[in-house]
């Protein structure tokens, strides 16, 4: 079997001559912040200079992550977005940041974020230009940014994909793997390359992405309104065979930033994004500010219970498994331990809606008895036999949403096939 499996290896590795190197990075999805969804390219420090994209504002926010209680929780990352560099290379053709927004340079800025226990992320765009009109990295450049990179600590990398063809993306994001791992500094590969060809085969190929990419943006950029939640989800869920498979330990579908704290969701779908992100394995990369941050949405994004599930080792991406005429929608992720998180998810606007269900009409396995934990409220109940008919009250555009773990299991084992479609043959994972 070892040899048939380095044969395959081995045609695989002359198949695909671009595949990179398995960098051991991203074994849980990334958690941390990211300064686009509220900052955007806001660059105007002398009107604006306490949310102007400045070195002063990564420093702030490094500060709050370390001594907020978010590090403890796994949000590690502080990245960088577009418009931090200058607006042309430097003599030899590197890349700068901005002498008047940036005046200590990234390496400066790097060294205080590892002072606080974090680490740094930095945006690039394989193009002529980034998104937002600065300098990009085109094919002759890649091996320089990424040395570049490397040189001034960085620890993540957001490739973007404007300004640049379907061809140069194909030759450029698997040349950036290769640039990154010779390095030798592991950095973690974010890649919006599946985003700009529609996220879907046949253009974009899943199992090449996963070997290139530690996570990758499939859709559009989320905006601050519950109308652009709703949209990332329907198409996510929607195309869930297709996406499914493909997640797991080390390559992760990212469905861009949570928004939470900021001004277009309410308390309720606030909570719905949270879990919803979770049950999907996305990365967890905040975008708000976190020094005006409200009790409230701090509370969400701080939920231990929640983190933990988002964090499970099994790496498996969850699943819709119901979706009905009442605009009630289950979700499922199968976890580690034979453990299960199932999400209720309310699109009614009226008023709260009682769902009433059975772990059986949910396809878990015959005479299993589980304990309930319910994620956001924290009260465990206990004992809840398959066969149990339940309800729970959901409210409007919200969630109820549980973390199940086995007292005990029928004595035929079940497994989850990573591939296999929603419905009737579809067990959580009891391994």
């Amino acid at each position: 079997e070892a040899v048939a499996l380095s044969g395959l290896a081995l045609a695989l590795a002359v198949a695909l001559p671009c595949v990179a190197l398995e960098n051991g990075l991203a074994r849980t999805p990334p958690m941390g912040w990211m300064s686009w969804e509220r900052f955007r390219c806001n660059v105007d420090c002398q009107a604006d200079p306490h949310n102007c994209i400045s070195e002063q504002l990564f420093f702030e926010m490094a500060d709050r992550l370390a001594e907020d209680g978010w590090r403890e929780l796994g949000y590690e990352y502080i990245n960088m977005d577009d418009c931090w560099s200058a607006k042309q290379r430097d003599a030899a053709g590197q890349l700068v940041p901005d002498p008047k927004r940036f005046p200590s340079g990234i390496k400066a800025l790097a060294d205080y974020v590892h002072a606080r226990g974090l680490k740094l992320g930095i945006y690039g765009d394989l193009g002529v230009f980034t998104c937002g009109g600065y300098p990009g990295t085109t094919l002759e450049n890649v091996k320089q940014d990424a040395q570049t990179f490397a040189a001034w600590g960085v620890d993540m990398l957001k490739l973007d994909g404007c300004y640049s063809s379907a061809e140069e993306q194909a030759k450029g994001y698997p040349e950036m793997a290769r640039a990154l791992n010779a390095t030798g500094r592991p950095i973690v590969y974010s890649c919006s390359w599946p985003a700009y060809q529609g996220g879907l085969p046949p253009k974009v190929n899943y199992t090449i992405l996963a070997e290139i990419c530690n996570l990758w943006r499939n859709y559009d950029d989320i905006q601050d309104s519950w109308e652009s939640v709703l949209s990332i989800v329907d198409w996510f869920f929607t195309n869930q065979d297709v996406l499914q498979p493909a997640a797991g330990p080390g390559h992760w579908n990212d469905p861009d930033m949570l928004i939470i704290g900021n001004f277009g969701l309410s308390f309720e779908q606030s909570r719905s994004q949270m879990a919803l992100w979770t049950v999907m394995a996305a990365p967890l990369l905040m975008s708000t500010d976190l020094r005006t941050i409200s009790p409230s949405a701090k509370e969400i994004l701080q939920n231990r219970l929640m983190i933990q599930i988002n964090q499970d080792p099994l790496g498996i991406q969850g699943r819709r498994i119901v979706k009905e005429k009442s605009q009630i929608e289950v979700f499922l992720r199968p976890l580690s331990r034979a453990a299960s998180a199932l999400v209720f998810f309310s699109r009614r606007t009226d008023m709260p809606f009682r769902y009433t269900t059975s772990l059986a009409k949910l396809h878990f396995p015959e005479d299993a008895v589980y304990e309930v934990q319910d994620v956001y409220v924290g009260k465990i109940v206990g004992a809840l036999r398959t066969a149990d008919n339940f309800s729970v009250v959901i409210n409007p555009s919200g969630v109820v949403m549980w973390y199940l773990r086995p007292m005990a299991l029928p004595l035929q084992p079940w497994h989850v096939a990573r591939q296999q479609a929603p419905g009737e043959g579809f067990h959580p994972a009891l391994l």
